[in-house]
């Protein structure tokens, strides 16, 4: 039996790990360092924590629920502690991108992301109101295998499998990769993009138009839009009215060359060494 040490179980991305992960066919082994994270774990799903040190004996994989800052530091807590050939599951490509992982050739590091339930699903009832995914709502995932062995891939895409369940496809990328879907592509410029359409949204609202009335305007526009810009509407176009106000606004809007400034791998990497050290 393949035997999962689960570090930051009481978190909560731990906690919702280590719910998906119960009942599965792996020995788990829950390690949380706060008496809060213990009780929270305990009463969610009723699974008592051990002691580091027993977590991570014979341990096959050690999955890092831990936040991105505290990467660096628990890996290198824990590095020595570690046999040969144990895989090191980290959940973001933050710190692995950033070099926050410690030398060690004999063990794998081994990345793995969400990419949270999609706008267009077939979910119904509740299951749609599972935004985050990895409870009710199928989602995709990404992974990569930063080095180790090829036959570390398979298994540790079978245990993402199971902590992000129920998945759909998953898909095979570098961690430079990764690090180009998050943080450049889903937050530097999705999140920003979300948080201008509310911003927008409120000014209209300011502006006189009907709270209501401007959210469900802009919901609505933003579901038919995303369907012909990424062509899941057949035969969906943009209107000659619709393409006429983006020519418009795009050198209002956006800065020449943008594309370029996100995506550069130095601006790639100045971001996740921030997000791995927020208060540098």
């Amino acid at each position: 039996m393949t035997k999962i040490a689960l570090l930051g179980a009481g978190g909560k991305m731990g906690v919702r790990l280590a719910t998906n992960l119960h009942g599965t066919d792996y020995d788990v082994a829950h390690v949380e360092v706060s008496e809060a994270g213990r009780e929270r774990l305990k009463a969610a799903t009723g699974l008592d924590c051990v002691e580091q040190g027993q977590a991570l004996s014979r341990a096959d994989a050690v999955v890092l629920a831990v936040p991105d800052r505290a990467i660096g530091a628990v890996s290198h807590e824990i590095i020595d502690r570690l046999d040969p050939g144990t895989a090191v599951i980290v959940l973001d490509a933050a710190a692995p991108h950033a070099g926050e992982m410690p030398k060690r050739d004999d063990v794998t590091y081994f990345v793995t992301h969400p990419c949270h339930p999609p706008i267009f699903n077939d979910e119904e009832g509740e299951d749609r109101l599972d935004f985050f995914g990895g409870v009710k709502a199928k989602q995709h995932i990404v992974c990569a295998l930063m080095q180790g062995p090829e036959e570390h891939y398979a298994m540790c895409e079978a245990i993402s499998r199971e902590i992000w369940k129920p998945v759909m496809r998953s898909h095979r990328v570098t961690v430079e990769q990764l690090a180009i879907l998050e943080p450049a592509l889903s937050e530097t410029v999705g999140a920003t993009l979300a948080l201008a359409l509310r911003d927008a949204t409120d000014e209209a609202v300011r502006r006189g138009v009907p709270e209501q009335a401007a959210h469900d305007f802009m919901l609505g526009h933003i579901n038919i839009e995303l369907a012909i810009a990424f062509g899941i509407f057949p035969g969906g176009q943009f209107s000659d009215g619709a393409l006429k106000a983006i020519d418009t606004a795009k050198p209002v809007i956006f800065r020449d060359g943008w594309l370029d400034r996100v995506f550069d791998p130095d601006a790639v990497l100045a971001s996740v060494k921030e997000i791995c050290h927020p208060d540098d």
